[in-house]
Order: C-alpha cells, then sequence, then structure tokens
C-alpha cells in the first residue's frame, strides 16, 4: 500500500507537497537497465492539478491572467543519465522539503519597514537641508540689503547723574563690600570727593576696598525703579599716591539678593576704567537697565583699589516725584549757556525789557573775551543820588558754572515780574542799581563747557589762561592795615577804609582780568555785593586772611610775664587761645557780616540741612551753614577782603553746592533752592543809614569820610555826595569829616524798617581852610600851627605857595619824621635808637632807617621808615616806597 500511494504521489507530482517517510533504498531505488524504458518519460507532461483544489485557502498567482510582462515558464528537461553513475546519497534523518520557487518576488515585511523608516528619514534630512540652505540664502539676500543701506548710529540713551556728587543720593544709600581704612568708607565714594589735609585722617579721597577680601563690590540704591544708562569713575584724589580702578564688571538687582551682571550676548560685559587718577571715564551702556539696585564689580587695579563714582539713570515714567523733587514755577530757560550764547541771551533780556536793563562790559580777558554786565535799574546808565549800588558776581573759577547760569535765571525772571507788575520785584529795580556779572573768567568757562558737566576734573577750568585764581589774585591790604594798627598809625597816619593800592601791584604778577575788575570796582561805588563760587554748600564772610599772631614779646610785656603766660592751666590757656584766634581773624564789622552771610544761608531751601555735613567733611558751621573764611580755608589777597579794605562794599562768598558743573537737568531745582535768597540777599542793600554830605551852600561834597563811634571802619562819599552804610539795628554816634570842613557828629538810629535811615550832614568850612584862602589870593606864607594830640581829627595840611614852597615842603617833612620818631620812641618802651641830627638843609637819618626821598611825602611815603628791628617782625610783600 505505501509503494501503491509513493508512486501515485510520483506521477501526480505531489511527492514535494506532501513529504513523507523516505522508503528503504533497495525499497525505493530500482537499476535502471539500458534497455528499460521509463515509463513516465514517455508520458506527455501534465500541468499538476493546482493545489487549490485541496486547500481551499491557498492562493497561487498562476490561476491569474496573465500580464505580458511576466516571465515565461519553463520547463525543465527530463533526465536521461544513468542514475548508476551517482553515488549513492546516505539517507538524512530529516529532510527540507522542497518549494517550488514562485514567479514573483518574495517580500520580506520586516526589511521592508526598516527600508521605509530609511527613506522617510533620509526625505526629512533632505527637507531640512533645504530648508537650512533656502534660509541661508534668504539671510544673505537680507544682509546685503542691508550693507547697501546706510545705517543711522544708534546713540546710547542719555541721562542725567543720580547726585552721588551733588549729595542728592544721601549716605545711606551707598554701601561697599568693605574699606581699608575708616577714612575711607563707600561715603568717600563720590564723584570728585576732595581729601582732608591728612590723607591717613577720616576724610580720605576715595573709597578704597580691604584687598585681603575675596569679592569687591560698591552698591547705590536707587530706592525706586530707574533706566541704568552708565557709570562715571574716577580715581583716588591723593598727592602720594596714585590709585584707580582699570577694570569692573556692573551688576543690577531689584531686591539686592540676586544680582545679574550685564552682559554683551557672549559673555559678561568687561569694562575698562581710568587710567590715571583725576579725569572721570564715562561708560554708557548699549541699551538702558531698568532696576533699583546698581553694583560695580572692581577687577584689576592700580596701586590699591580705590575709586570715585558717579552713576546715569532717567526715572522711569510712572515714577512719581519724591519729596525732594522740587519742581519749577518759572518758564525760564533751564540749559547751560557758551559764550556766544550768553551774550545772545543778555541781548534777547535787553530788548524785552529795554527801559530798566543795560549791557555793557567791564573788560576783557586775555583771550580778547568781553566780560559782560548787565545793569537793572529804573534809570540804566546812571547813578542816582540816594540810590544804592549792589552786584552779583559769578564765574572766577570757569568751573564753577552754576553762579553763571543763576545770574542769567534771575536777568530772566526780573525782567519778567518787572512787567508783570511784581510788587517786589519793583521795589528793587526802582530802589536798587543792580549790577550782574555773570562770567569772570570766559577763557576757563569755555574749556569746562567744551568738557561738558561731571567730565572735567576739579581743577579743569579754574585758573585763568595765564595761570592766575582771580579770587586769590588781589593787593594784600591786610597787611599792611594789621602792620599799622601794632604801630598805631591807625586812623592818624593809616586810615582803616580805602588804603591805597601798593605802587609795584600793578606791575607785577596781576592777571587781566583781576586789573579790569578793580577799575570796575574804583568807579562803581557799590554798596554790597557776593560772589557766585561752587564747590561747596556755605556762605563765608571776610576775613578770608588768617592775621599773623603776635610774639610773646608782646604778652611779656603786659600784666603777665611769658614764662607764666606758658605755663598756666589748659583751660585758661585754651580760652585766651580762642579768644586771640577770634581777634585775629574778626573784621571791625563782624556782627553784620554774620547777619549778611545768614540772610543767605537761611533764605536757602537746603543750606542749612547739616544732617548729612558738608561735601567733603562733618559739618563744620554747627548747622548754620556761615563761617568766617579765615577760619576755614585762609587766602591771601582775596576778592572780598579788598573790596572790604579799598572800597565801600562789603562782599561775601556764597558757595553754591557740591557739584561745581551740574547736569542741565538740575537747574531748575537749584534756580527753586536759591530764588529766595538771591532776592532777599539784594534787600539787605538797604539795612543801615543812608544820606548826603554837603556843606552850607548845598554843594555835595565827595570823599567825606562818615565814621561810626565803635566801629573801626569808615566809609567815604560817592562823587555824588551820598553814602550808604550797613548796619544792624541800634543807636549810632556817627561823624561826617571833609578837608576843610569841620566835622559834625549825628545820633542815628537804624530801625527794622525795610528802607535805611536817612541820616545827612551839613558841613561848615574851618578857619584853617578860609585862612589858607585868603593867604593864597595874597601870595603871601602862613605861620604853621601845629596841632595839639587832642584835636588830630581836624588835622590839616598846609601847602604854601609861591617861591617859599620847596623850603616850606622840606620843613613839614622834617617835621612829620620828627612826629612819627617820637612816637615810635613812646612805643618801643626801652629800644634804643639813634635820634637823627637836624641840620638847615638836609636830614642825616640813622643807619637802621630807610632813606627818605627829597621830595613832598604823605603819610603813605613815610610809611615804612622803620629802623630794621621794627620791620622784620612783619612781612610786607608790596612796598610803596622803592624809589
Amino acid at each position: 500500500m505505501e509503494e501503491e500511494e509513493e508512486k501515485l504521489l510520483l506521477e501526480l507530482g505531489w511527492d514535494t507537497l506532501f513529504p513523507t517517510v523516505p522508503l528503504k533504498k533497495t525499497e525505493t531505488e530500482k537499476p535502471i537497465g539500458p534497455d528499460h524504458v521509463d515509463v513516465h518519460s514517455k508520458k506527455d507532461t501534465k500541468t499538476p492539478p493546482s493545489p487549490k483544489e485541496h486547500d481551499p485557502d491557498y492562493w497561487d498567482a498562476r490561476h491569474e491572467v496573465p500580464e505580458p510582462d511576466l516571465i515565461p515558464k519553463v520547463k525543465k528537461p527530463a533526465t536521461t543519465d544513468d542514475p548508476s553513475i551517482y553515488l549513492p546519497i546516505p539517507e538524512e534523518t530529516t529532510t527540507t522539503p522542497r518549494t517550488i520557487a514562485p514567479w514573483y518576488e518574495e517580500y520580506d515585511y520586516a526589511d521592508l519597514a526598516a527600508k521605509k523608516l530609511e527613506e522617510e528619514l533620509e526625505k526629512a534630512r533632505k527637507a531640512k537641508e533645504e530648508k537650512a540652505e533656502k534660509l541661508r540664502k534668504m539671510w544673505e539676500e537680507e544682509e546685503e540689503e542691508r550693507r547697501k543701506q546706510t545705517v543711522p548710529y544708534a546713540e546710547p540713551k542719555k541721562c542725567p547723574p543720580l547726585g552721588l556728587e551733588s549729595h542728592r543720593v544721601e549716605d545711606d544709600q551707598i554701601l561697599a563690600s568693605s574699606m581699608s581704612h575708616h577714612g575711607f568708607s563707600a561715603l568717600r565714594g563720590r564723584l570728585n570727593m576732595q581729601n582732608s589735609a591728612d590723607e591717613e585722617d577720616v576724610y580720605g579721597g576715595a573709597w578704597c576696598a580691604d584687598t585681603e577680601e575675596k569679592e569687591h563690590w560698591f552698591q547705590v540704591n536707587a530706592r525706586r525703579e530707574v533706566e541704568f544708562t552708565g557709570v562715571i569713575t574716577q580715581g583716588r584724589n591723593s598727592e602720594s599716591h596714585d590709585d584707580f580702578v582699570s577694570s569692573y564688571f556692573v551688576a543690577f538687582s531689584n531686591d539686592s539678593r540676586e544680582w545679574t551682571v550685564l552682559h554683551d550676548g557672549y559673555a559678561e560685559w568687561l569694562f575698562y576704567g581710568n587710567v590715571d587718577k583725576d579725569t572721570p571715564v564715562m561708560t554708557e551702556f548699549s541699551y538702558p537697565v531698568v532696576a533699583r539696585y546698581i553694583r560695580i564689580l572692581p577687577q584689576s587695579w592700580n596701586g590699591s583699589l580705590c575709586m570715585r563714582i558717579e552713576v546715569l539713570g532717567c526715572p522711569l515714567p510712572t515714577n512719581y516725584p519724591t519729596e525732594n523733587d522740587v519742581p519749577p514755577t518759572d518758564d525760564l530757560d533751564y540749559r547751560h549757556h557758551n559764550y556766544k550764547e550768553m551774550r545772545q541771551m543778555m541781548k534777547v533780556i535787553n530788548e524785552e525789557c529795554p527801559n530798566i536793563t543795560r549791557i555793557y562790559n567791564i573788560g576783557k580777558s586775555s583771550q580778547g573775551l568781553k566780560m559782560y554786565a548787565m545793569e537793572i535799574s529804573d534809570n540804566p546808565g546812571e547813578h542816582e543820588t540816594g540810590e544804592p549800588e549792589f552786584r552779583y558776581s559769578a564765574g572766577l573759577h570757569g568751573n564753577e558754572v552754576l553762579g553763571r547760569e543763576l545770574l542769567l535765571l534771575l536777568m530772566q525772571f526780573l525782567c519778567k515780574e518787572y512787567n508783570d507788575d511784581n510788587p517786589r520785584v519793583r521795589r528793587l529795580v526802582e530802589g536798587v542799581r543792580i549790577h550782574l556779572v555773570p562770567s569772570l573768567n570766559p577763557d576757563a568757562y569755555e574749556l569746562a563747557f567744551e568738557m561738558g558737566s561731571e567730565m572735567g576734573n576739579w581743577a579743569l577750568g579754574h585758573w585763568t589762561e595765564e595761570g592766575y585764581d582771580i579770587f586769590q589774585n588781589f593787593p594784600d591790604l591786610n597787611s599792611v592795615l594789621w602792620g599799622a594798627e601794632d604801630r598805631g598809625w591807625v586812623p592818624r597816619i593809616v586810615p582803616n577804609h580805602h588804603i591805597p593800592i601798593p605802587e609795584n601791584f600793578l606791575n607785577g604778577s596781576v592777571a587781566v582780568e583781576t586789573k579790569a575788575i578793580i577799575s570796575w570796582m574804583e568807579r562803581t561805588p557799590f554798596v554790597l555785593g557776593a560772589n557766585l563760587q561752587g564747590g561747596e554748600k556755605i556762605v563765608t564772610y571776610p576775613f578770608d586772611m588768617q592775621r599773623p599772631p603776635r610774639d610773646t614779646g608782646a604778652v611779656s610785656r603786659g600784666s603777665q610775664s611769658g614764662f607764666e603766660y606758658h605755663h598756666m592751666n589748659e583751660e585758661t590757656w585754651a580760652r585766651i587761645q580762642r579768644q586771640n584766634e577770634g581777634a585775629l581773624r574778626e573784621t571791625a564789622d563782624e556782627n553784620l557780616f554774620r547777619w549778611l552771610a545768614m540772610t543767605y544761608a537761611h533764605s536757602h531751601l537746603t543750606m542749612t540741612e547739616n544732617h548729612r555735613g558738608s561735601c567733603h567733611t562733618d559739618d563744620i558751621t554747627g548747622g548754620q551753614g556761615i563761617i568766617n573764611r579765615a577760619s576755614w580755608k585762609p587766602v591771601v589777597g582775596s576778592m572780598n577782603d579788598f573790596s572790604y579794605l579799598h572800597t565801600n562794599c562789603f562782599e561775601i562768598s556764597i558757595f553754591l553746592g557740591c557739584d561745581k558743573f551740574p547736569h542741565e537737568s538740575e537747574l531748575a531745582s537749584e534756580w527753586e533752592n536759591n530764588r529766595e535768597a538771591l532776592l532777599a540777599f539784594i534787600e539787605q542793600v538797604h539795612r543801615g543809614i543812608k544820606g548826603v554830605v554837603r556843606d552850607v551852600e548845598g554843594n555835595l561834597l565827595a570823599n567825606a569820610t562818615v565814621s561810626v563811634e565803635g566801629i573801626k571802619h569808615d566809609v567815604k562819599t560817592a562823587v555824588t555826595g551820598d553814602y550808604w552804610r550797613l548796619l544792624n539795628p541800634g543807636e549810632y554816634r556817627v561823624t561826617a569829616r571833609a578837608d576843610g570842613y569841620s566835622s559834625q557828629t549825628r545820633l542815628c538810629i537804624v530801625g527794622y524798617d525795610a528802607n535805611a535811615t536817612p541820616c545827612s550832614f551839613t558841613l561848615t568850612k574851618s578857619n584853617w581852610a578860609r585862612i589858607r584862602q585868603i593867604m593864597a589870593q595874597s601870595g603871601k606864607r602862613p605861620r604853621l600851627v601845629t596841632n595839639t594830640p587832642g584835636n588830630t581829627n581836624n588835622r590839616i595840611s598846609v601847602e604854601s605857595t609861591g617861591a617859599a614852597a620847596a623850603p616850606q615842603n622840606e620843613r613839614l617833612r622834617r617835621l612829620r619824621q620828627m612826629r612819627m620818631r617820637k612816637l615810635r620812641m613812646e612805643r618801643m618802651k626801652g629800644s634804643t635808637t639813634t635820634t637823627p641830627t637836624m641840620t638847615p638843609t638836609t636830614t642825616t637819618p640813622p643807619p637802621t632807617t630807610t632813606a627818605v626821598p627829597t621830595t613832598e611825602s604823605s603819610w603813605f611815603d613815610l610809611w615804612f621808615e622803620l629802623d630794621n628791628a621794627t620791620t622784620q617782625d612783619y612781612n610786607f610783600e608790596y612796598r610803596i616806597d622803592e624809589d
């Protein structure tokens, strides 16, 4: 049965589809002889029946409709070889059924999914590359278009300083990581901070960090969110050290805990700082940063880590004004004006108010720029009898510009308010002749203006083009007065007022501007004035020069010996020293000067705020805002001392603020701070007495002397015979004197009224004047009558006429010399002096005296005729009788 079944499968060709257990070789393989004919080979080839007939689920493509491109079926040829020639094939235990390869390709679906994924990834990669290439080409085209177009430079946003230098930023808003010394705390890190004389004292010239610390920073708290746009750095103010920061980072924060360092897009932005200790360097950010706190993080420095800083920032539009912000109420031009703009501004004011203004110049600078002045009065260009003259001057130092702008604002204000019928302004204009000089040093101002606000150092533009400090370039008349007082020559020989200028002064080192100012002072009878300066917030009054103390020999001649003076207890010694030092600085009008200074300081809105101290040290005024200049920073040959000793004018110095060159944005608030003080100080010109001095015929007497009992400082009448004497309220005995007239004394009462008390004098001619007049007409010489010591006030000078003039002059010279030597002998008390031998024709002076000229000499020519033992205690810088 098995053999028949196998044969049947072989005949049908199903032996490959239905594998069976192979038979033994003897049973399945039979030798076929050569003569044997295979029945199966002779039969025609038949297509085996489709397996579909047996398996309904089987699908065969051969039963489908054939397509032209299909590969035709190839019939395998019948095997005709003799099987006996082949080696027998060993029987295998398991055989793989033989399959018939289909005519179509058999797909591996797992490989197909992998290939499909690879194709998709490749397609995505190519699409990405195409997109990137497309964007690159688009960017290149846009860049090319931008290159073809002209792109304007976008400047960084300009913002004003927060106010470290001007002290608008208070001390509690400034912090630092450490300090090297108690004198170099964070509070000393303000821009342009100046050190004290002792640099290691409590007033250092910068903030200096402790270099042993790992982290260093300087922090400013704006107290509200602002737009920070930049910083200004500066090195340490020192005479012996060269310390400054050369590079730093900047960080910002809103809570002072989390800080963000300014980034330039690639890394933290490292800013370059200073290359010297004095020149400020401004660093502007490319974009404003809104924050509340800012920190400077120094990275490298020269010498010690020391720096001074100013921060630039704008308040946000949504911020409300603080209590310290004073909104301006006047519609004025709040900006800085250079020389050309200042002149144009004054011209515009003159055109608006031609009936009360006049422009003139008091001289020219060394570079030929005119020093313009504006007169504001109801009758400009003419001095009216009984109307006092007042002056405000500014710009003595070119880099102190706030005074210049305040005077320009004052011009605008007076003109505008006068046209608006402001009663106070009309009273001032109609009762005072006001002179305003905004720039006394125009050359230096142009230099400072070119550098701009905050960028000029403390000294740039301070001096003139020739190197002079105008404020200290006046004659030293203090030494002349004090030397005469020590010898007892005041007021008989040397007056206590209108001291002449030494002849050799104008030929020496004097600025062109100083000469012009002196000439202006002499030809205008000023009563009161002030010069506006900067760098501090204080008012100073004369004397500006410290008087040299008297020698101990004078003390030993008193009630106690020099040994007792130097060995007294400390409390008594300190009390005497304070009294002596006060006497060395005080003028005869000390109380009046203090009142004038306090008038301005207490009318100023912020000058008496002493909780923050002064600009560079602690408060030195006791909360009053005023101080004697000699006790603060004494100077020799100041403008104030010269004005007091050479003219009738009482002048003070007003230091307007810590910032010499404030930003334009601060001018409005500074005007509000100073407006009332400027007006109130002008009104003080009416404090005291005023009047005219005339003779019985009604003629006005010029150069008459008006003295007040108890005050060793006199004034003179103007060319028109009128005078003004500033006095505090009280009763005064006032005396008027004039050459050739008898003196007259009156009791004048000064009240608290707004106007000065009238106190006029009428003088009668003296007998000596009448005798001299008669003798001059007859040509005869009068007999000289010497005055008694008790009547020195009416002493006159008798001059001879005719042929006897020369012998008479010689006789007068000898008499003056004898009188002076007698006075010296009485005061020397024991000093040995050789009495000169008198001869009929000449006078032989002793070896220790200075030769006297043969020409007629006045009291001033005999001034220095002292022996060397007396004069070497006093060093006179300017001598009069050099010839």
